[in-house]
């Protein structure tokens, strides 16, 4: 259950261009086309899938603190956090590299669409906010890891193809002078971002109604507690009435 919630909160609820406005300058720049988006996207989904468990064992073993111990008790102080940017960079701009060599050997028409946007993804920002809401949220295992990380890049990849698709239908609409290019787009992207703001409710509804369970049976026992007291006290009474009339 807990892999299934976190898999679709990093989707709809917590998608990294609609609610944290991440990879903006890519999803602008690569969505006037539907089928350049489709390669980006799944370009991003493989990154984040990759780079977010990487730089989980990383945090895991290396980086945070008392993560050397396995080296032994004597480096058990050791707290290398400091290093959390330039080592997750660098795992993200080797991926990257492996992504652009693969793209270019496979599909070179894609390569030469993509253009100089393929190697920016190794500093996209939603890349590296990927693995650093990972290490913020402290997700606990490595198949958590790999669920946001899978997770994020399908949000992306959902929300950049979205706005190449409506791109590519407002190129033949009748659009007002002043809002045509990027206008239209962020107007939309709001829009789109207000619609996935409202899966929020479908997925913390259920955490909503158990909290509601939760409180119900907390007062039904207090109240019960609450009854057994004043038997109690009723039953002590008697009990001291019927003395005083025997003596």
């Amino acid at each position: 259950m807990e892999h299934i919630e976190l898999f679709f909160k990093s989707i709809f609820i917590d998608n990294m261009v609609f609610a944290t406005f991440l990879g903006m300058c890519s999803y602008l720049a690569v969505s006037k086309k539907v089928s350049t988006a489709v390669g980006l996207g799944a370009a991003v989904i493989f990154v984040l899938a990759v780079t977010v468990p990487l730089n989980w064992l990383l945090d895991q073993y290396i980086l945070k603190e008392g993560a050397l111990v396995w080296l032994g008790p004597e480096y058990a102080e050791y707290d290398l956090s400091f290093l959390s940017f330039i080592m997750f960079i660098a795992t993200i701009a080797t991926m990257v590299q492996l992504v652009e060599i693969i793209v270019e050997k496979f599909s070179p028409s894609l390569y030469n669409s993509l253009g100089i946007f393929l190697p920016l993804i190794a500093v996209n920002c939603a890349i590296l906010g990927g693995s650093l809401f990972m290490q913020s949220r402290e997700i606990p295992t490595l198949g958590l890891a790999l669920n946001y990380g899978i997770g994020s890049g399908i949000g992306w990849f959902l929300a950049i193809l979205a706005i190449a698709a409506i791109r590519e239908k407002i190129r033949y609409s009748s659009v007002p002078p002043a809002l045509r290019g990027l206008g239209i787009t962020f107007i939309v992207t709001g829009l789109m971002a207000i619609g996935f703001m409202s899966f929020g409710g479908m997925l913390t509804g259920g955490d909503e109604g158990e909290e509601k369970e939760s409180t119900e049976v907390s007062i039904q026992k207090e109240e019960k507690k609450e009854v057994d007291v004043a038997e109690d006290e009723k039953t002590k009474e008697l009990a001291e009435i019927t003395k005083e009339t025997e003596k």
